[in-house]
């Protein structure tokens, strides 16, 4: 019988785990994220680095690092459009992705080699501290709700045995957390406050943005799932995990309360969150529109409006979806 935390933390990032190797997004996957809809979204999150800078938020020589970036599309994205929109900031700035898997780095490394051949370097490190820097923008996309969690239900912790969750008495720490911050059943998310405080340790300024799927305070319910091939799989709704472990995303909504708590106990100064709709939009996405239909056409313009409509559509991405930012 092991607690579920780590029978999550396995099921994801064990040795066989399911993020052990890479796994398409979009399509042929389990689930489509922003990056996979639109290398916009990578477009607006350059808009962004590019504005910190003018507003001198941000130092030009700051590393731009992505927190588990998968297949390296989203910072290829990125880098392309900084290329595009302000040339002279792609050699002072940089660049590096911090994963801890070693097949995705080499993912990565590949991705970046024929995006870019020798023209543009990115450090990929496993951890943060090889790239400790005095300035940084740190970002991400569905990273923390890929965070393991516990599962509580009152006094009770849950448990796996033989792949079926069970129930035991909770020990008096973990009760105490859950109710520090107001669960009374659901997801208690494990890692949080580790992850703000090393960003803190390696970098003297930085602000940290990520875009997940979550909710702004407690619902006191369960939300974790398993994705396989785009069907939404309720945890509870398995009869045995077995046939999921390791071979299916699980996951659960992102706890915003929660990570607001931990970046701000960590001594961010300050926490933001926002429907990601409104965030694009604030980012440039419209500008960034505008200037590709005046060097593509509007033909192109409006294929390209069709996807990006995922991204802000309250139905779809847009509201369920929020980007969260910290700074210090």
């Amino acid at each position: 019988m092991v607690r579920f935390s780590d029978y999550a933390r396995e099921w994801l990032y064990g040795e066989n785990g399911y993020y052990g190797s890479y796994k398409s997004i979009g399509k042929r996957g389990d689930f489509y994220t922003s990056v996979s809809v639109t290398p916009f979204f990578g477009g607006a999150i350059a808009k962004h680095i590019i504005s910190r800078v003018a507003a001198g938020k941000l130092r030009e020589d700051s590393a731009i690092v992505e927190i588990g970036a998968h297949g390296a599309r989203l910072i290829a994205d990125a880098i392309q459009f900084i290329h595009t929109l302000e040339p002279r900031l792609i050699g002072s700035l940089k660049f590096a992705i911090v994963e801890p898997i070693a097949a995705l780095r080499l993912v990565q490394s590949e991705y970046l080699k024929a995006s870019f051949g020798d023209a543009i370097s990115v450090t990929i490190a496993p951890s943060i501290e090889p790239i400790a820097a005095a300035s940084a923008f740190v970002y991400a996309n569905e990273l923390l709700d890929a965070f393991a969690f516990d599962l509580i239900d009152g006094d009770k912790v849950a448990f796996v045995q033989n792949d079926r969750v069970v129930w035991r008495d909770g020990d008096d720490r973990t009760l105490e957390r859950a109710r520090a911050l107001e669960i009374e059943r659901g997801e208690l998310f494990c890692g949080y406050e580790a992850f703000a405080a090393s960003l803190k340790a390696n970098f003297e300024s930085c602000e940290f943005l990520t875009f997940d799927y979550g909710e702004l305070t407690p619902r006191n319910d369960f939300s974790a799932r398993i994705y396989k091939e785009h069907e939404t799989i309720p945890l509870f709704a398995a009869e045995s995990l077995a046939p999921y472990f390791a071979q299916c995303d699980l996951s659960a909504d992102a706890p915003f309360w929660h990570i607001k708590k931990a970046f701000e106990d960590a001594g961010f100064e300050s926490a933001e969150i926002k429907n990601q709709n409104s965030a694009l939009l604030e980012m440039g996405l419209i500008d960034l529109l505008e200037m590709y239909q005046e060097k593509a056409g509007f033909a192109a313009y409006q294929k390209e409006i069709g996807r990006i409509r995922a991204l802000l559509d309250p139905a779809q991405l847009g509201e369920r979806f929020k980007r969260f930012v910290a700074t210090r």
